[in-house]
């Protein structure tokens, strides 16, 4: 597989097989990715891995609280406070998208949610990534966390794997923590499904579009006075 397959192919899996990871391929993924550029190499990223019965439970715990509305606590926010364009219309067409392929009607909040509730069960992925960082780093620490997580993604893909980053986990970053034995001065970045796509599954034939490079880019070959 090429690097542009790996990137191209790469699509957030919201269903995946039992079949199991090896832990020795979960280390090779983190240790190519750990080669990740970040600034003078303080390598910001601590990543917590579930699998058997561990995920099964912390990921039913979960599961059981959204599902029961219980309230969600933030440790920094992720999203906009108030969408706008072009950022609204992309985010509609997205979750309308999804839903639709899934026969779920607009307006059709139990479906939704019992959709959305599956990404406390990390799909059915075996393994569960969870990603923090300290809390008295910058903003620069963010975004090399960002290459990091880009590149484990990628080369999940090089190897046969699949994965879905989700932010979706930080709302009970309190549960996770408690349940992880998080330290109190590391932040939850995100959670990460890891396995193998079912290949029949019709969720994963969902896919998201992207702007043409004409509408993000700007090439400047003079300078103004």
């Amino acid at each position: 597989m090429t690097v542009e397959e790996a990137i191209t192919g790469r699509q957030s899996i919201r269903a995946f097989l039992s079949k199991p990871v090896p832990r020795a391929l979960i280390e090779q993924i983190l240790t190519i990715a750990s080669r990740a550029p970040s600034g003078t190499n303080a390598q910001p990223w601590r990543v917590w891995v579930l699998e058997g019965g561990a995920k099964e439970q912390l990921s039913r715990d979960l599961y059981d609280r959204f599902m029961r509305d219980e309230p969600a606590h933030y440790d920094y926010f992720y999203y906009l406070h108030e969408w706008r364009e072009p950022y609204l219309a992309r985010r509609r067409k997205t979750g309308w998208g999804l839903y639709g392929l899934l026969g779920i009607a607009k307006g059709d909040r139990a479906a939704s949610k019992a959709q959305h509730a599956r990404n406390f069960l990390f799909f059915d992925a075996p393994v569960g990534l969870f990603f923090t960082i300290d809390r008295d780093l910058g903003l620069g620490a963010w975004l090399d966390y960002g290459m990091f997580l880009q590149s484990i993604m990628i080369v999940a893909r090089a190897f046969g794997l699949d994965t879905c980053p989700q932010a979706a986990f930080c709302q009970y970053h309190q549960v996770i923590e408690k349940r992880l034995g998080i330290p109190p001065d590391q932040i939850l970045v995100c959670g990460m499904a890891l396995g193998y796509a079912d290949p029949e599954a019709k969720v994963n034939q969902f896919r998201t579009d992207r702007e043409p490079v004409s509408s993000f880019t700007t090439f400047i070959d003079r300078l103004s006075d």
